[in-house]
This record gives structure tokens, C-alpha cells and sequence, in this order.
């Protein structure tokens, strides 16, 4: 049985995916990926700031909500490569210290063959603050009790896992 909580974000999610440009962009972008890599793999990372209780999130400019950063592995490139790369790109941020391998998703909802590897960052530092580019319309760090409204399911599922030991699904 489902709880209240998990229903609750299953049906913003819904809601968050609507059926605008931005979805199908989105849409779009993967099926792409799909052609290049029919087995495509992303790393995500949960940036924590714990003398301030705050998670970095991100706002996407192709589709809605905000979310943890991360984004595909290239062809040639370790897991480990493409999270640094997708951490500097998308929030300046640099590590000091290997982070810890939280969980592996199979995310449904972008395709049958899609897999996200998450991480816990908790030695780092942003270097600069975030300008707004093609891709990323803002990266700001939220506290953890305090995310938007617009944070999705999968996010807000990321984050708990992460910080409280909650067992991880094994669906985003």
C-alpha cells in the first residue's frame, strides 16, 4: 500500500510532465540519446551543504521543475567524469573529496532502458555563482525543509533517500 505522501507526489509529478513544448523538447532530446546509446545511463548528484541544511537544485530550461543536477554519461567518459562535468556545468561546483554512491534508478519515465546513478556530495565548494545558460535557467541551493513547490517527485524522493537512510526505490 502506497502512502499518502507517495501518492501525493506521484500525482505532482503527473501533473508536473504536462503536454507543452517543453515536454515534447524534452521528449525530444531522449529519443536522440536513445539513437546515438539505446542503453542510456546519467549520474546525479545531491550537493549538501550541511552548515546550512541546503540542497543545490536546478531549473532546466526544457522542461519543468526543479531537480538535483546530473545529466547523461558520454560514450568514452567514466560515470565518475560525467558527474563532475555535469556538477561544474550546471552549479560551478568542484569537489574536494569522492562522493558516495547512494543509489542506482531505473527511470521509466524516460525510457525502458534508462538507469541514473545518485550521489551524496558533502566536500565541496561552488566556485562562482551559477550564471543562466541555454540549458540551466537557475541553480540555487534550497534548505532541505524548505524546497519550491515546483521540486519533482523524483527529486524530493532523491533528497530523502540521501539525507535520512530511507531505502531507495529502485524506480525514479
Amino acid at each position: 500500500m502506497q502512502s499518502d505522501a507517495r501518492i501525493e507526489d506521484d500525482e505532482f509529478d503527473e501533473r508536473q510532465r504536462g503536454f507543452g513544448w517543453p515536454q515534447i523538447r524534452a521528449r525530444l532530446f531522449h529519443t536522440l540519446f536513445l539513437v546515438r546509446r539505446p542503453m542510456t545511463l546519467g549520474a546525479r548528484g545531491v550537493v549538501y551543504d550541511r552548515q546550512r541544511n541546503s540542497v543545490l537544485l536546478i531549473r532546466h530550461t526544457y522542461v519543468p521543475g526543479w531537480q538535483i543536477p546530473g545529466g547523461g554519461v558520454e560514450p568514452g567518459e567514466t560515470i565518475m567524469e560525467a558527474l563532475v562535468r555535469e556538477l561544474r556545468e550546471e552549479g560551478n561546483i568542484e569537489l574536494h573529496a569522492p562522493p558516495r554512491l547512494m543509489s542506482m534508478h531505473f527511470n521509466r519515465h524516460a525510457s525502458r532502458r534508462d538507469h541514473v546513478a545518485v550521489y551524496l556530495i558533502t566536500d565541496f565548494r561552488q566556485t562562482e555563482p551559477f550564471v543562466p545558460n541555454n540549458e540551466i535557467a537557475e541553480a540555487r541551493f534550497f534548505e532541505t525543509d524548505d524546497l519550491p513547490e515546483q521540486t519533482t517527485a523524483g527529486t524530493r524522493r532523491r533528497i530523502r533517500e540521501a539525507l535520512s537512510g530511507e531505502p531507495a526505490s529502485p524506480f525514479w
